[in-house]
């Protein structure tokens, strides 16, 4: 078997295995077995994370370890109308030409493809390389909570290779800093009068995407569609509402968002000509990038049995208009990056009050402190209470790091050109893991991954090769 066979064939095996975050116990088990089938020494700190110490070869025992690192858990998005069920069913990998997706849902590649090059990698008894040891983290999609809780007993090397990054022949070298909002607004319930209508609303059709990586590719929001929407209705229409509900997970942006409302009795032609308008002006403005954007609506005959005022339907929909979402800022130094954003990644109606949950990134810890204030304000204002997540500090970039002159003179001596070096919008853990052990030198690099965080997450199965061949070369010269 090539070495792309072999790792597909990990990847096959740990797609087999439930593991999104915050359920990666059964994940970290099988990795512990597979270590002990092998004779590694392995050992999981409290935080969950798993550090595999695989021997260096023969003549190079005495050399400086070198850190292999990925997470294990996956970000679960499904097509809505997917079964799958992400605590129970195996992932159904589907491989056409080059590419490797799933089927109908998120394919796990972001991390599960760098698990399974790691384990290829120790396997392989012909590789020249010095002492690994390979580091398995948890919660990294939740907001790179196994990292920041790493035991650093866990690991005894210097210099990292993160395999987190998504695109063949890039360098990653710095990333933003990120933290969360948990926002509740108070909303109060009462029971609908009877000469009501009701309608269920959907937006969907949008393409998603990871809140970080995606974020400046004018990708629409569902969150925010609906809120526009709903704005235009309330200027024309008193509503109550029901039910307002979009998105998954806070880092991915949401590709659906649906909700139920009350209206006066005789409105429904009225209604379908607002909805059938600002669907013709969500496509306008999308008209590049959100080819499948659509708007449905069809009348309840089940009145709910209760619902939020006229008042607190309008509050929660000029809450979602307000908030900050997508680029804020790009970079002044870094031209084409963007350096601050934010994604209202959460929304949902419930018994108590209406729950938001809002991600915000830059790479200066000043702007990210400023937009989360912003945010913060926002949520003063509308009287709502929120709780402030661990903010994640950025990881700057050090271009004179030993490691990076190191991986660019091997890519050199491969290629024949230079790999391009850049820090990414997205959130890793290196710098994280730096600080919880001291100092790690780190690069991150990987596969090209695209559509990740969404069910058109997909792998292109060439660059696997330019990986393995890259690794194996700088475990060589390293």
């Amino acid at each position: 078997m090539t070495a792309t066979e072999i790792i597909l064939s990990h990847f096959e095996k740990i797609s087999a295995i439930p593991r999104g975050s915050g359920n990666e116990a059964a994940l970290r088990q099988w990795l512990a077995e597979w270590a002990g089938s092998h004779g590694f020494a392995n050992r999981k700190d409290n935080a969950g994370n798993l550090a595999v110490h695989v021997p260096a070869s023969a003549d190079r025992q005495n050399a400086h370890p070198l850190i292999l690192q990925a997470h294990m858990d996956m970000v679960c998005q499904k097509a809505n109308d997917s079964p799958h069920d992400f605590t129970r069913d195996p992932i159904r990998n589907i491989r056409h030409d080059d590419w490797l997706k799933a089927d109908k849902t998120t394919l796990g590649a972001d991390n599960g493809i760098a698990i399974a090059i790691m384990l290829a990698l120790a396997e392989d008894k012909t590789i020249d390389r010095p002492p690994l040891e390979l580091l398995f983290t948890v919660e990294e999609e939740t907001g790179l909570i196994g990292a920041d809780n790493l035991d650093p007993s866990l690991l005894t090397g210097k210099r990292m290779i993160n395999l987190d990054s998504e695109e063949d022949g890039h360098f990653t070298v710095g990333c933003s800093g990120g933290g969360t909002l948990y926002i509740t607004l108070p909303v109060n319930w009462i029971t609908p009068a009877k000469n009501q209508d009701a309608f269920e609303i959907k937006v969907g059709g949008l393409m998603g995407g990871h809140s970080g990586g995606d974020i400046h590719r004018h990708r629409a929001n569902a969150n925010k569609l609906m809120a526009r929407l709903l704005d235009e209705v309330i200027r024309n229409i008193p509503i109550q509402l029901v039910t307002f509900k979009g998105g998954t997970v806070r880092n991915a942006i949401p590709r659906t968002a649906e909700a139920v409302i009350l209206c006066p009795a005789g409105t429904h032609d009225q209604l379908s000509e607002i909805i059938h308008s600002q669907e013709k002006i969500f496509q306008s403005e999308f008209k590049s990038v959100e080819r499948s954007l659509a708007i449905t609506f069809a009348e309840k005959q089940n009145k709910a049995a209760k619902a939020i005022n006229a008042q607190d339907a309008q509050k929660c929909v000029q809450f979602i208009m307000a908030l900050p979402n997508g680029v804020d800022e790009m970079s002044v130094d870094a031209e084409g990056s963007v350096e601050t954003s934010n994604n209202v990644g959460i929304t949902e109606l419930r018994e108590d009050g209406f729950y938001v949950v809002s991600s915000q990134r830059s790479a200066v810890a000043s702007r990210l402190e400023d937009i989360t204030r912003r945010a913060e304000s926002i949520c003063a204002f509308a009287g709502a209470s929120w709780e402030r997540s661990a903010m994640s500090k950025p990881w700057m970039p050090n271009i004179d790091s030993p490691l990076l002159i190191k991986c660019v003179e091997v890519y050199e001596s491969l290629h024949q050109q230079k790999p391009k070096i850049e820090v990414v919008h997205g959130g890793l853990e290196c710098g994280i893991l730096s600080d919880r052990c001291n100092g790690i030198d780190s690069v991150s690099l990987g596969p090209t991954i695209v559509n990740a965080h969404s069910p058109d997450e997909a792998l292109h199965i060439p660059s696997l090769s330019n990986t393995w061949t890259f690794l194996t070369a700088l475990l060589r010269a390293i």
